[in-house]
């Protein structure tokens, strides 16, 4: 099973095509793609990289524990963890900033 994943362009996040043909920082909530299916995961991977949204796409091979979704590669497992360092300056948490339903992030 194989599932697509990249990082949001503005917030660096890692994100997962989800069952719904949109992008979730959610790994469990990935679309799962079998072999048979390989058309429509390369459709889904071509559609993503012409938005220019979603940056550094890949596809990912992934093994299921009971209903868990986990990356075979460690680098991917790191990555679905989340920062390695935290999202803070001099005491004060930041939260990253994500991409608007109309794509318009304020700097």
């Amino acid at each position: 099973m194989e599932i697509l994943t990249g990082n949001e362009l503005i917030s660096g996040a890692t994100v997962y095509l989800d069952r719904s043909g949109n992008w979730s920082t959610d790994l469990q909530a990935a679309r799962l793609f079998s072999t048979d299916e390989a058309a429509e995961r390369d459709a889904a991977l071509g559609a993503s990289r012409a938005s220019g949204r979603i940056i550094s796409l890949d596809i990912e091979e992934i093994s299921q524990e009971g209903s868990e979704i986990v990356p075979r590669r460690l680098r991917e497992r790191i990555r679905a963890a989340g920062p390695t360092a935290p999202l803070s300056l001099n005491g004060r948490a930041y939260e990253r900033q994500h991409l608007g339903d109309d794509g318009h992030v304020s700097i």
